[in-house]
């Protein structure tokens, strides 16, 4: 922490004691003393600082930092002289602080600060974080802080050691940072990937300590935010275009099995894409409609390959329209031959059935088409080899979640 330990001390005991620029002096009958930083009475600490408070000629005791009446977590070191809050303070805040220290003869000294923190605080702020609250998803399900803008580069690295994720079971993972074009949803975002699917039925719990962050030199962030949710089952599905099929394991079981449809290709772009081809690749189920509006992108009403048309128990796996969903077209394609957009048309009992056994973050592996899923199509994460995720981090390394 930087700043002066200016602080104001209040000593019990038969000895008083003085205090002055960056040091406080005990009493010379060994009487210990506290100092506090930031000081009392400060009226725009900066909260990137936190809260220092240290002992001399003696070790502390009871140290309190309170915020609306509720304590600041906080660590001492090992010899007992020194606490500092474990995280930034919150900005425009008002802080309590209390301390004691004894010495080894057993007097004791205390001290406190009241003090207020900046109210400067930056236009980035955190938009949201996904999952949801109380939310269960699947064992492929990655974590994103979205942002309103982009946070600055020189920023990122501070932002990234203050998320703390903790989950039931310790499972290693990383962090990477995406712009707006990568996002699938226009957010700047910073999204946590584990190595391997997360271990089922567990909690995991993520809070952004965003407040009091420097985010610029002078501004700092808003307001922390957190979010509990659980792991389920582990879902996988396996959809082969060779043979048109689609399987559906729990838990490494097959529950059910059916014959689906995929795109058949033969639209193929500037960008020598083909659009009607379904993306080959480890795909995550993402937001799911009951009945999704699906119309031919680029095409004109008359003109040859358009459609419009509303498709029942849509559950989505990409961002460039690919849905598993109700087959409304001719039903003996189903299991037989791709005749799709680029979905995975499938019979209406089965699609509707897998819309509400699905999580959000099912694994999702479709193989057997010559258009690749992109790692940026939705959330195409597991495209990318752990190593080359991690490098996309402002820490460029992997962490091991702590036990929830």
């Amino acid at each position: 922490m930087r700043g002066k330990a200016i602080a104001a001390v209040l000593l019990l005991g038969p000895a008083t004691a003085c205090s002055g620029g960056d040091t406080t002096e005990g009493g010379g009958d060994g009487t210990p003393a506290v100092s506090i930083a930031p000081a009392d009475g400060t009226r725009s600490a900066r909260p990137d600082r936190g809260v220092t408070v240290r002992a001399k000629g003696g070790t502390l005791g009871r140290v309190s930092v309170r915020l609306r009446g509720v304590e600041v977590p906080g660590t001492l070191s090992r010899d007992k002289r020194t606490w500092r809050s474990a995280w930034t303070l919150v900005p425009g805040a008002r802080y309590e602080v209390s301390a004691t220290a004894t010495s080894g003869s057993g007097r004791t000294a205390t001290a406190s600060s009241v003090f207020r923190t900046t109210r400067a605080v930056a236009a980035t702020v955190v938009n949201n974080v996904v999952p949801s609250q109380g939310e269960t998803v699947g064992t492929g399900m990655p974590v994103f802080v979205q942002f309103n803008k982009e946070v600055p580069a020189a920023a990122r690295p501070a932002v990234e050691r203050a998320v703390e994720i903790r989950s039931t079971v310790p499972t290693e993972g990383a962090w990477r940072w995406l712009s707006a074009g990568e996002s699938f949803n226009g957010l700047p975002s910073l999204v946590f990937r584990p190595r391997r699917p997360w271990a089922p039925r567990q909690t995991v719990s993520v809070t952004v300590h965003y407040a009091g962050l420097p985010i610029g030199e002078t501004v700092f962030g808003a307001r922390d935010v957190t979010r509990t949710f659980r792991i389920g089952e582990h879902h996988t599905v396996d959809v082969d275009a060779g043979t048109h099929t689609l399987v559906v394991r729990e838990n490494g079981r097959i529950v059910r099995t059916w014959g689906v449809s995929l795109g058949r290709g033969g639209d193929v772009r500037a960008d020598g894409v083909d659009r009607l081809l379904t993306t080959s690749g480890v795909h995550l189920t993402m937001d799911r409609v009951r009945v999704e509006r699906m119309r031919a992108p680029g095409k004109k009403k008359g003109e040859p390959g358009y459609y419009d048309e509303k498709v029942p128990w849509a559950t989505r796996i990409s961002n460039s329209g690919e849905y598993i969903h109700q087959n409304m077209d001719d039903p003996t394609c189903l299991g037989r031959r791709n005749c799709s957009h680029g979905c995975v048309r499938s019979p209406a009992a089965h699609a509707k059935w897998f819309f509400h056994w699905s999580y959000r973050g099912d694994i999702v592996t479709v193989t057997g088409t010559k258009r690749p899923l992109a790692w940026t199509n939705g959330w195409g994460y597991w495209q990318l080899p752990f190593e080359t995720w991690v490098q996309g981090g402002a820490l460029g390394k992997s962490i091991t979640t702590e036990r929830a």
